[in-house]
């Protein structure tokens, strides 16, 4: 029997749209565990992965085996920079780059995978890797839709794999210690939580110019479900190998509606889950969404079942982050500070010089959890709720208009229009 916590079981069991009817197996579920030197290999080299790459690497009991991208000199780079660790260490190495990421899921010799595509490529990558029986570190946001993210839950449970989500903020001590003020009673009742993410959140239509595509990227792969968008660099930024030089600014594709969620789903995927995590609502959510603008709203605003208000905006500054105002106080949380109405209320912060998206707590927890096939810190269904949040936002902001969200049946509630937007068209003979 899997030795997973009560916790996400309950939750899966308890919450999911998809119950316990749902579950089906998909051929090549895992049967044993792994040996205690765990393979992985990584699927989509650009610049995040070259961040989770140098902090997977150094775990103990960890070996890089392999990597896959669409764009060649990706690949080369990959396969240079871990080649050049394990050599720097004195370690034997045979690492192998693939241009199409199906030849690394058939090899049987790899225990796990770490997903960092794009977004549009989240849900289908995923649920082939699990099965072909590999357990999954998915970046976030979950996945492109809501129904993808059910159908992505199924898929983790029916098959008893691993799925942690890069929500990586859950594993840093001051995001903990926050939420543990705010759900503890600290901040005696909660009353409201305000949540920056940037200004014009909301993606945009593509609107740039179509470029020459590099002699060594494979576009129609690029796209694989995706609807078909042409090429400029902003959307796989180019790097150059001699000499070496790395991306200048992250993917542009998360900015725009065919492509991504914008800073919704690319910001609020971080920050929303924080939100949602200090008020319990792991398992469940908000039931209204109204966009600014709407009547006299200003910021787009998240109303849950007690009445409490969750709204879209700035509280220090340009600051991302949280803040949580309770009946006796208030904290505020970023990556970079931690500010309350109270110095009790503030823990010790943490001082370091290691990139935020390299820091290596929250891979560590990823590579015990499949080790001892227990959940994540930031299990499937958690990842799904959070991404919910970031899509129902973008949705009433799409249509104008408030927007009732049924957060135990996972729909919106008598609203064809905005239903609508749970799943989307698929290009290449991809379906959901």
């Amino acid at each position: 029997m899997s030795k997973r916590n009560t916790f996400s079981r309950r939750t899966f069991l308890g919450t999911s749209l998809l119950g316990v009817a749902g579950l089906t197996l998909i051929p090549g579920c895992k049967t044993a565990a792994p040996s205690d030197t765990l393979r992985i290999g990584f699927i989509g080299l650009g610049r995040q992965a070259m961040y989770l790459m140098s902090s997977f690497i150094k775990v103990d009991g960890v070996k890089v085996v392999a990597g896959s991208d669409v764009y060649g000199r990706k690949n080369e780079r990959f396969e240079q920079r871990v080649k050049a660790f394990y050599e720097e260490a004195g370690e034997k190495t045979d690492v192998k780059t693939y241009g199409d990421y199906r030849k690394l899921l058939d090899r049987k010799d790899i225990d796990a995978v770490v997903i960092a595509s794009p977004d549009h490529w989240h849900y289908h990558i995923a649920t082939e890797a699990i099965s072909s029986g590999k357990d999954v570190y998915l970046e976030k946001p979950l996945t492109f839709t809501i129904a993808e993210g059910q159908k992505l839950v199924k898929a983790v449970r029916g098959n008893d794999a691993i799925l942690a989500v890069g929500s990586q903020q859950r594993s840093d001590s001051n995001f903990q210690h926050a939420v543990k003020m705010a759900g503890g009673g600290n901040l005696g009742t909660l009353e409201k939580v305000d949540v920056f993410i940037g200004a014009n959140p909301h993606p945009t239509p593509y609107d740039k110019p179509e470029q020459d595509l590099p002699a060594d990227l494979n576009w129609e792969m690029w796209l694989g479900p995706n609807p078909y968008v042409h090429f400029n660099d902003v959307l796989n930024p180019p790097i150059t190998l001699d000499p070496p030089s790395d991306e200048k600014f992250w993917g542009a594709w998360r900015w725009y509606k065919e492509t991504g969620g914008g800073l919704m789903t690319d910001w609020g995927a971080h920050m929303f889950d924080i939100a949602q995590w200090g008020l319990g609502m792991d398992g469940s959510g908000p039931v209204k969404a109204i966009p600014a603008g709407f009547e006299e709203n200003e910021y787009l605003k998240y109303i849950y079942e007690n009445g409490l208000e969750m709204e879209v905006k700035p509280f220090n500054g340009e600051t991302r982050g949280v803040k949580f105002w309770g009946s006796d106080g208030w904290i505020e949380i970023s990556r970079d500070a931690f500010n309350a109405s109270d110095e009790s209320l503030k823990p010790q912060l943490e001082e370091t010089d290691v990139p935020y998206e390299a820091r290596s707590g929250h891979h560590q927890n990823f590579i015990q959890s499949v080790k001892d096939h227990t959940d994540p810190v930031v299990p499937v269904e958690v990842g799904h709720r959070t991404n919910t949040v970031c899509v129902i936002g973008n949705v009433a902001h799409e249509l104008g208009r408030p927007v009732e969200w049924d957060a135990k049946g996972e729909t919106f509630k008598s609203d064809q229009e905005a239903n609508a937007f749970l799943t989307r068209d698929y290009n290449n003979g991809y379906t959901l």
